[in-house]
């Protein structure tokens, strides 16, 4: 009798490790699976693997960076046809007024671009300008929003969520969709522009700058590099035992994703992270010690961004200035009061790095599966402000770009009336416009759904028409 207890301790021991390795092997197993599901078929052949959204918040003024209109030097100072009783966002407007600054023709095509951006200028001839877009709201929060994710309320995924959702990480020990802030804070709206929305948790962006890496990601100096080891495989097989006695919990799946995510990230992100590895040219060629302190932290993140797109991140968020503040047009582009003022310190902070990082990203050979994407939330009026000297928003006309893998050069889809009031040839929504992002991914827009509250969902709602005469 006394040997019993001793046995059943033997037959308990035995099972134990009979289980335990066979966790083991499951772990082994699932890793094996997950690692090569992490990277999804497309529906088609793309023209790019990867994408850079450069998005500048405050509602860019179209008629005075992109989109010359050479009758507001006309007619500056006359009222604008047919807009006497025209009241927009902040109220009554003014008379036309022409842009502050000249055009000049740029590249092989002769694109007209504003002489405020002469560094961005010098790549026209790989850009396709979209001038017709139309936006659903003139509010800022629900403008960003709705250029991220098309629809005006929260809680619907941003394209990137939708973008990781598809094609999965092309690199196991990096997130696949960052978004890098300004160091001036978020855009309107904030988090809102990356969510995940109903898709699960973990396609919500990774949020990270360079003056602000990953948080809570270094190991503790009194835990050793073995023990981290080994306590994190076996939670990791601890967290595998319990999701497959709860299948279908996507929630629990996204956050044992993302704490094994943080595991490996520990070793791979501050080594992308380091700016310091790059030689002093490319530096130089970024402007990051520029004397102005905005424009070297821009300048940073545009080098971050670079850094992690040539490591396998599938989407890159990259902002250009932050939500509104007390003062128009102080923090972002939302020029109400005073137009010249506020572009001519805009526009120093984001010429230059943002050139150097399109530069960059050709002379490495990553346009040729990298698409570039320009952004901003609508555009401005052509009139100015009554009482000020700047204008107010519009969003019935404004320009975004595409430049990259699959994107024709030199071209320019759509158009404006003669002053850049209304989008009055080849409109194009929001909606076109992620299709054709979706398309160039070698996704079709109207596939890529999930099913949500009894719909198929999509991030381009019932709408969206691919834009084909920017593609290459």
């Amino acid at each position: 009798m006394n040997d019993v207890p001793q046995l059943l301790a033997r037959r308990a021991f035995l099972g134990h490790m009979t289980s335990g390795l066979t966790g083991v092997a499951l772990a082994r197993l699932l890793g094996s699976e997950l690692l090569a599901a992490a990277a999804r078929a497309p529906h088609f052949q793309p023209k790019a693997t990867k994408v850079l959204q450069i998005f500048c918040p405050g509602g860019v003024s179209h008629m005075d960076l992109w989109d010359h209109k050479p009758m507001l030097d006309r007619f500056h100072g006359t009222p604008l046809p047919g807009g006497d009783k025209e009241v927009t966002f902040q109220g009554k407007n003014g008379n036309l007024m022409r842009s502050p600054w000249a055009f000049a023709p740029a590249g092989q095509s002769g694109k007209m671009i504003s002489t405020l951006l002469p560094q961005m200028a010098r790549h026209v001839d790989d850009m396709a300008f979209i001038h017709s877009m139309v936006s659903r709201t003139n509010t800022h929060g629900p403008g960003c929003v709705a250029m991220n994710s098309c629809f005006t309320r929260d809680g619907f995924p941003s394209a990137g969520s939708w973008i990781d959702y598809a094609l999965g990480s092309l690199n196991e020990n990096l997130p696949t969709y960052v978004a890098i802030q300004d160091i001036r804070g978020e855009p309107p709206n904030g988090k809102a522009n990356w969510s995940n929305g109903f898709l699960p948790a973990q396609h919500q962006a990774v949020t990270l700058s360079a003056q602000q890496g990953l948080r809570n990601l270094a190991r503790p100096a009194s835990i050793g590099p073995e023990v981290d080891a080994s306590t994190r495989e076996f939670i990791g097989l601890i967290n595998r035992e319990h999701a497959l006695a709860r299948p279908g919990s996507d929630e629990l799946q996204a956050r044992i994703a993302a704490y094994e995510l943080a595991a490996r990230m520990q070793l791979k992100a501050p080594e992308v992270s380091e700016l310091g590895r790059e030689p002093r040219h490319v530096h130089e060629l970024y402007g990051t010690s520029d004397t102005n302190p905005l424009k070297a932290a821009y300048a940073r993140n545009c080098l971050l961004a670079r850094r992690l797109l040539e490591q396998g991140v599938r989407f890159v968020s990259l902002y250009c200035a932050s939500r509104a503040s007390a003062v128009d047009g102080l923090l972002n582009w939302d020029a109400h009061k005073t137009l010249k003022a506020d572009y001519e310190r805009h526009c120093p902070i984001f010429d230059q790095p943002t050139a150097a990082l399109l530069t960059d990203l050709k002379q490495r050979g990553l346009l040729e599966n990298t698409l570039v994407i320009w952004c901003t939330e609508f555009g401005r009026m052509p009139t100015h402000q009554d009482g000020t000297t700047g204008r107010d928003h519009n969003p019935d006309a404004f320009t975004t770009w595409m430049m990259g893998a699959g994107v024709k050069g030199g071209v320019s889809h759509g158009a404006t009336d003669d002053f850049g009031r209304r989008s009055v040839q080849d409109v194009t929504t929001v909606y076109d416009f992620y299709a054709t992002v979706l398309h160039l991914l070698g996704l079709d827009h109207e596939r890529l759904t999930y099913y949500h509250n009894g719909a198929a969902r999509r991030l381009t709602d019932v709408h969206g028409h691919v834009v084909r005469s920017i593609l290459a």
